[in-house]
Parts: C-alpha cells; structure tokens; sequence
C-alpha cells in the first residue's frame, strides 16, 4: 500500500540507512511533512536491534525496503535508489559506510545532486569521532547538561530529547533542507555533518547570551533559569507535580496575587538570589498542601505561567491538547501528530508502520519511473 502523502514537502524523496535514534526520527519528521522516506532496512533485525516491530512509531509514513548491505547485490540496490533521490540519512560511525561502498563519494558519483546526511553523537572527526556514546554522554561534553541539577546534587539525566531529537535530528533535518534548496540552485550536492554535539552546544545560545549579560552563573542553583522559586517544580498533596515560571514581574505578581503573597516580605524582590532557597522552601510548603487538580483550578490559563506536570497519556487527554488534537492513537499505539503546521499545505494523518521489506517490490520500479 502507498502513503498518500500531502504537506510542504511532497515531491522530496529522503534515503534512510535504516539505525536507531536521531536518524530515524528526522526521517519521520520529513515523512509526516509530506517526503517520499524509503528506508533501507537489514533482511532480519540484527542481535543488537530494538525492534519495536508495529511500534516503531520513527518508521511511519514510510517504505521500507530489505536488502544485505554486505553484499554487492545489496549495495547497487542501493546505488540505485541514490540515483532517485533528494537526500539521504545515515547515522553509522565514521567510516562505516565507506567500508559497505557507499560512502560520500560513490553516492555522489551516482547522484552529484545528493545531499548526504550523517547524524553521529560526537561528529564526523574529532579525538572522539569513532567512541561510542549516547544522549547522555553528548549533552554533558556539549554544555547543553550543566543546568539539569540543583548546587550539590549530580545533574538530572533528562529523557533522550535534548541531543538525539533537539541537538541532532532536527538540526540535521535543517541541514538537509537547506542543502536541497542549494542544490537546486547550484546543481551540486554535498555532505552535511550533523553531530549532536554541535546541535546541543548551539542550542545553548540563549543561556550563553545570560551569562554574558551577568544573568546566568557558572554556579547551578544562581541564575535566572535553575535557582528561583518562581522557576521550578514543586510537589502536591497528591504526590503529583506543578510548574511554575514566572519570569518576567508581571507575571511574578500575578502568582503572588493568586497564592495571596503580595504582602509578604519574603516575596517581594523575586530576583534577589539571597532569598531564593528560602522561598524555594515556602514554596514546597505551600503547593504541598492542595492536590494537583486543585492548583489547576485555581493557576490554569491565568498570566501566573503555570501547568500541571503531565505524563503522555495525561497529556493526550488534556483540554488544550485535544482541542489542537496534538496527540492521536494509530493502531491503539499512541503517537504525537506532525508538527510544525502549515496553512496552505497541512500535512496528513501520519501514515502506517510498514513491515520489515513491505516494499521491496515496488520502491526500485516507483523511484526509476517517478
């Protein structure tokens, strides 16, 4: 079966060298926006694999074909199918692909308009080019994970989402996008190299802007985004979580105004980092005392910057989730629907997990005559 496809990026066809994490998720990124994505998948799953099987949400919207890379047969199957395409995502160590015979240059050789993605964690050179490593590891060399902590305590390890998704996928599919545009004005392709410790060190940019303003301190716990009380989380009486950021004063003043602090002391100079661990303390007190619920009854949708801490599920049910319909079930697997959205070429529905090899048959045939 063939994905209708509809969005901005309808007509783009993406290669993807079937790997795990940030690769795949660019490539669905693409997909839900409307990209033709074939990815090139292993005969059977190899010992290491996580195969999630009709899970793997990363693979929706896509074809998927089954060929041995480590066989010539294998690697001209792919040949072939560069000389079609737009762009291709491969997110081996270094030197990998050169190893199987499709490398950069004989990518390039059968496609001089290709643009050819590498998504790796530490780059394609570097001391540590050829480590091993994960989210983790990247975002704490970058910078990108010095803030995750309070003073005293080891930094938090947050979900793979700051490297693999925000420093890598997306800065890769940007990469990509941006080679497709020149190639069509240039008529040459060319190679981009998306590590995740780049990403993740650029997306510092706005704390790196603080601490250059005196705003933001080297210290966890000092600065305008890790140390008040007015930007934290706090635990309920029900053992479930709020946030509150009210950085700007106006907004400060709304919170106070709702918790009925206005003439406290305490409170009255929100920016004095003096008084922030005691406050931080009054804080927890305070939002110990009502349920969740009962804090969103009182602080949802007013000018205080506050909401609920949500798993998923929660989050899917939500009042303003739903209504921009943000989460969808596909097979009863819950997924998150495309994004960003687009007035004049909105994306579909995202399209089905295809099976292992669902389309062998007919992606070589479709791209040679498409």
């Amino acid at each position: 079966m063939t994905t209708q496809r509809q969005g901005p990026l309808v007509g783009l066809k993406v290669l993807e060298i079937a790997g795990i994490g940030p690769g795949p998720f660019c490539a669905m990124l693409l997909a839900d926006l409307g990209a033709d994505v074939v990815v090139v998948e292993r005969i059977e799953a190899g010992p290491d694999a996580l195969d999630l099987g009709s899970a793997q949400i990363a693979n929706r919207g896509k074809r998927s074909v089954a060929v041995d890379l480590k066989t010539p047969e294998g690697v001209e199957t792919v040949l072939r199918l560069v000389e079609s395409c737009d762009a291709l995502i491969e997110g081996m160590r270094p030197g990998v692909m050169e190893r199987l015979g499709l490398g950069p240059d004989a990518c390039l050789a059968r496609n001089p308009r290709l643009v050819y993605g590498r998504m790796t964690g530490w780059g394609q050179s570097g001391p540590l080019a050829h480590a091993a490593g994960h989210d983790l590891n990247y975002i704490a060399l970058s910078g990108a994970l010095w803030y995750a902590g309070q003073p005293g305590e080891a930094p938090v390890t947050p979900p793979s989402l700051v490297g693999d998704v925000g420093g890598g996928s997306m800065y890769l599919a940007v990469g990509l996008l941006a080679g497709i545009m020149n190639a069509r004005v240039s008529g040459a392709g060319q190679v981009v190299d998306a590590a995740i410790v780049d990403g993740s060190a650029h997306m510092t940019t706005l704390l790196l802007a603080l601490q250059a303003s005196g705003q933001m301190r080297t210290e966890r716990g000092q600065s305008l985004l890790d140390g008040p009380h007015w930007y934290n989380t706090y635990r309920c009486a029900d053992d479930r979580f709020i946030s509150v950021g009210s950085l700007e004063p106006k907004f400060y003043r709304e919170l106070c105004a709702k918790l009925e602090l206005e003439a406290d002391p305490q409170f009255d100079k929100p920016y004095d980092a003096r008084k922030w661990p005691q406050s931080r303390k009054r804080f927890a007190s305070l939002f110990a005392r009502r349920t969740r619920d009962e804090w969103c009854t009182l602080l949802e949708g007013s000018d205080a910057c506050f909401a609920p801490v949500l798993n998923p599920d929660e989050a899917a049910a939500h009042p303003h989730m739903r209504a921009r319909e943000i989460y969808l079930r596909e097979d009863g697997v819950l997924q998150a629907s495309p994004a960003p959205r687009f007035s004049a070429t909105p994306a579909a529905r995202p399209g089905p997990i295809p099976r292992r090899g669902e389309h062998n048959d007919i992606v070589l045939s479709d791209w040679a005559t498409g």
